[in-house]
């Protein structure tokens, strides 16, 4: 029997949504009563996300699957642009289930919100709104107005809470949509790489979750010492994915760390230590 789904808020008035693997923050700007009442609506709509998602895990484990629910559809259209590289819908299961609980949260007094999922974000912007955004360890910071067309922002990386095939600490995604954020993510973080290095230790995938998606992929399991050459050379590997898929569309933007390192495509991100950029506006903060 799966545990239920809890919800609470916390003592700075967000909302924690937590479910199985699913942990999610939230938060939403507008008067009382309405966030109050958005606050309810989302905790509702994530009552059986869960069970959705597993009645239908077996198709969103494979590639080119035509699964039928609301989130698995959104999932498996998010990542259909990236094909025919390898790609299944669990790549952009974070960003999916953030736009669906977004989807229910907004409603009438919302002015801004966001549901982030890990590091995985759906955000809301009414007109003159806009969102701060500070990346994790550190790695500087990006902003979404309303003005933009980008509501989606994700990181990946081989470190991170899903296994990698490439080699980059981070890359974080501005995209149109939280879910293809996630894809996208996925897919530049993989091709920050240097195969047949032998700093970088990768194994099966399936040696290490047995009912992955990734298979008998090798994935990133450690990253050594790297020279300058190597390190530039794998994150030109990745900014030029970057710029691919910013050329056709699917995203707005990407900031790519390797070590010391970090290459950038785009506008949005923000932080003394990114080349071109300017320091941080007092604006109210959420991770990524």
């Amino acid at each position: 029997m799966m545990a239920p789904a809890q919800a609470r808020r916390l003592g700075d008035g967000r909302l924690h949504l937590q479910h199985g693997p699913i942990d999610l923050i939230i938060e939403a700007w507008g008067a009382p009563d309405a966030v109050a009442d958005a606050y309810c609506r989302a905790a509702r709509r994530f009552d059986t996300v869960l069970t959705e998602l597993v009645a239908e895990l077996p198709l969103l484990r494979a590639v080119g699957a035509a699964p039928t629910g609301v989130i698995a559809c959104r999932m498996a259209r998010a990542v259909a642009p990236f094909r025919p590289t390898f790609i299944t819908p669990m790549a952009a299961v974070a960003g999916a289930v953030a736009e669906e609980i977004l989807a229910s949260l907004v409603g009438p007094g919302i002015l801004k919100a966001y549901v982030n999922n890990g590091g995985d974000i759906a955000v809301h912007l009414g007109p003159f709104q806009s969102l701060t955004c500070a990346m994790a360890e550190g790695q500087g910071s990006l902003t979404l107005s309303g003005q933009d067309t980008a509501r989606g922002i994700a990181t990946s990386g081989w470190g991170g809470r899903s296994w990698s095939f490439g080699i980059a600490d981070a890359v974080t995604v501005v995209a149109r949509t939280a879910a293809m954020a996630d894809g996208a993510a996925t897919m530049i973080a993989n091709a920050v790489d240097l195969p047949g290095h032998p700093a970088v230790t990768r194994r099966p995938a399936n040696t290490l979750q047995a009912d992955t998606d990734l298979g008998d992929r090798l994935v990133t399991t450690a990253v050594g010492l790297l020279s300058d050459t190597d390190i530039a050379r794998a994150l030109a590997a990745g900014l030029a994915a970057a710029e691919a898929f910013r050329a056709r569309g699917l995203i707005d933007a990407a900031a790519l760390f390797l070590h010391s390192s970090c290459r950038v495509s785009g506008p949005h991100f923000l932080g003394t230590h990114l080349p071109g950029t300017h320091s941080l506006p007092a604006r109210e903060p959420a991770y990524v």
